[in-house]
């Protein structure tokens, strides 16, 4: 087994209260699915949408990130599975494609 990180970009936000408890459930079984399963090394959290960006050898330091609403990364899941293929199948399912985002498969390197 192989590790993979789940990035996820963009997506709709919840209208109301009602919806968002709706929508964390979708994200509480698909995880919990992938867990059961045995692919869910860290269950990961969602990112903050601000931060800083260094560049240059550290000598500029600006805020950030700043990027298309739909390139901002929201959260991080780490998965295990066979290659690449089984893991953007196990994305499939999940909560943020219903709301028009999109869930970026990255293979982790071994070092």
């Amino acid at each position: 087994m192989s590790e993979f990180v789940y990035l996820y970009r963009g997506g709709s936000r919840p209208e109301s209260p009602n919806e968002g408890q709706q929508v964390m459930q979708k994200w509480v079984n698909w995880l919990g699915d992938l867990e059961r399963k045995g692919h869910i090394k860290d269950k990961g959290q969602p990112l903050d949408g601000q931060g800083k960006v260094v560049r240059d050898g550290g000598r500029a330091v600006t805020d950030g990130p700043y990027a298309e609403s739909k390139d901002i990364v929201g959260g991080y899941t780490l998965v295990e599975a066979k290659d690449l293929s089984q893991a953007a199948e196990l994305a499939n399912g999940c909560p943020i494609l219903e709301r028009g985002g999109l869930v970026e498969v990255r293979p982790v390197m071994e070092m």
